[in-house]
């Protein structure tokens, strides 16, 4: 088969499109025939080696966590009606996904729901599991006037939809046009950070209402700014560092503001099962409460230039590999 294979931490090229052995199921496991493989910023952070030691995995390696596809082996003790299903799995620290088949325990797998594409439901499995686990931290209400930073993206276009289904006041804080569009189209005010004086747009847009709650995908002086517009009372949940900066803040922040101020992912997001939260995200889709934004579709051989995009923020929503697509960008991005 072939599959993505990452020799070297670096840059985007060193993910190399090679001919392997295909692999096969074990006890216990499935082989899924990928039809769809998620893409996250995460995985950009771990090619190039940064972040926290046991994030780097040994070399080489083929990367992806999320894959959707058909059934077509299974391994000793796994129910045969399986074969032939089309599935999704979360493949954890694994991998494995940026290929033509992938081996996943068969504990990790879901049946897509009839309605669901593949594409979505690679979505749903990791993003959307995220976006219920921030949702269930946050418990936002009707009464809510909350702030979503990174709003165009994979988990902010799935919370803007999900706190608007709750009747909360949305708006979405995106970065350029195209991106502002999108959330716009979500049914939420939006307001584009790269202008001057962002912070009194978005207070414009709630008629000067306190702000309730901020969900912070971003950190640094974006995340800082949301905080500032936070009412006494506050919630201020993070669930990522888009900026490359953790959002600063202090005790006295706390103390001052009379806030509360929590984190989505991290430690949190792997001390519960997270079975039943993906399971809770492929049901909102299959129900229509929200609809995966898929931005972006690479050819398998295009993994460099769909981390090229990821990392420069060029996508809306979710960025995907397609291994049934031909090669449509440049061979050799940096």
């Amino acid at each position: 088969m072939k599959a993505i294979v990452q020799r070297e931490f670096g840059a985007p090229a060193e993910l190399q499109l090679t001919d392997v052995p295909d692999p096969h199921a074990g006890a216990g496991e499935v082989r899924i025939r990928v039809e769809s493989a998620g893409i996250h910023l995460l995985d950009t952070t771990v090619r190039r080696g940064a972040g926290s030691p046991n994030m780097r995995p040994e070399l080489p390696v083929t990367p992806g966590r999320e894959v959707a596809g058909i059934v077509d082996e299974v391994g000793d003790s796994v129910d045969a009606a399986l074969l032939g299903q089309l599935v999704v799995a979360d493949l954890a620290a694994t991998g494995g996904g940026y290929a033509e088949l992938a081996v996943a325990s068969a504990q990790t797998v879901h049946a897509i729901p009839e309605g669901v594409t593949a594409d979505q439901a690679v979505a749903m499995v990791g993003t959307g599991a995220t976006t219920m686990a921030i949702l269930e931290l946050a418990q936002p209400k009707s009464e809510d006037v909350v702030v979503v930073t990174a709003a165009a993206g994979g988990i902010g276009t799935l919370l803007v939809q999900m706190l608007r289904a709750v009747g909360a006041t949305v708006v979405g804080v995106a970065g350029g046009p195209d991106k502002i569009s999108m959330v716009r189209e979500l049914g939420s005010a939006a307001v584009d950070y790269h202008q001057p004086d962002w912070p009194q747009t978005v207070r414009e847009a709630v008629d000067k209402r306190p702000i309730t709650l901020v969900l912070d995908g971003v950190g640094g002086e974006i995340g800082r700014s949301a905080l500032e517009l936070l009412g006494v009372g506050g919630r201020l949940v993070m669930f990522g560092s888009a900026s490359g900066e953790l959002t600063p803040l202090s005790a006295a922040d706390i103390y001052a503001r009379g806030i509360t101020v929590s984190a989505a992912i991290g430690a949190r997001t792997f001390a519960p099962p997270l079975h039943p939260f993906q399971t809770r995200a492929l049901q909102a889709a299959a129900t229509g409460q929200i609809t995966p934004i898929i931005g972006q579709r690479f050819a398998l051989s295009d993994a460099p230039a769909a981390h090229i995009a990821v990392e420069t923020r060029a996508t809306i929503g979710k960025t995907v590999l397609r291994p049934d697509l031909a090669t449509q960008s440049p061979r050799n991005p940096s």
